[in-house]
């Protein structure tokens, strides 16, 4: 009797049934890698140069890199890229006013230059006593109108940028403005933003 009833329970007792849909993710075969590992990854890898003349060749590089977006940075008039003399809001009026205008003091050095290599040409004798002429009268004629310019301009801008101004500093300002309008327009630094008139000039990108 009663080992009969001990077969009866341990045959009804319930069996576990295995799950055919296991709900465990399978693995993907590998560990996750770790941030820093990722990370380390992605970067390209920096290799020491392997002589001199490489580490050489390399700093070249960057100085040319870094000279090209200098002066990318200059010619968008990126105020932080110039040097300390040409900064601020007041250099940048002065140049803007230089530039907008036709000073004499621009063509000193052409005219000169092209007097004397007419001196140089080897003219008949009586144009070329007339050439040198010219040359020995028009050399103060215009180094006066070159002064007279370069007073003018300091005097102009000097009062203009006081009124514009107000409050900023000045030293200087007169110098710089006259130095500038006795540059060729081609040879100025920082290049020029404004054409004559007063037109903005359209940079090459």
């Amino acid at each position: 009797m009663f080992r009969r009833r001990t077969q009866t329970s341990a045959e009804d007792s319930p069996v576990p049934v295995e799950d055919p849909k296991p709900h465990s993710t399978p693995g993907k075969g590998r560990p996750t890698p770790k941030r820093s590992e990722a990370q380390g990854r992605r970067r390209s890898p920096v290799t020491a140069p392997s002589n001199r003349k490489e580490a050489y060749r390399l700093a070249r590089e960057r100085d040319k890199a870094l000279r090209s977006r200098q002066r990318e940075a200059m010619l968008r008039g990126d105020d932080r890229a110039l040097p300390v003399r040409d900064r601020g809001p007041v250099r940048k009026f002065a140049r803007d006013w230089v530039d907008s205008r036709r000073l004499p003091g621009q063509y000193f050095l052409p005219v000169v230059f092209v007097i004397m290599l007419l001196s140089m040409v080897p003219f008949p004798i009586q144009i070329r006593s007339a050439v040198l002429l010219v040359y020995t009268l028009s050399l103060p004629v215009v180094m006066v109108l070159v002064l007279a310019g370069s007073f003018y301009v300091a005097g102009r801008v000097k009062k203009e940028a006081a009124e514009k101004f107000p409050g900023e500093n000045l030293k200087g300002i007169g110098f710089y403005a006259a130095m500038r309008s006795s540059q060729m327009r081609r040879l100025r630094f920082p290049k020029p933003t404004v054409l004559p008139g007063g037109i903005p000039v359209e940079l090459k990108k």
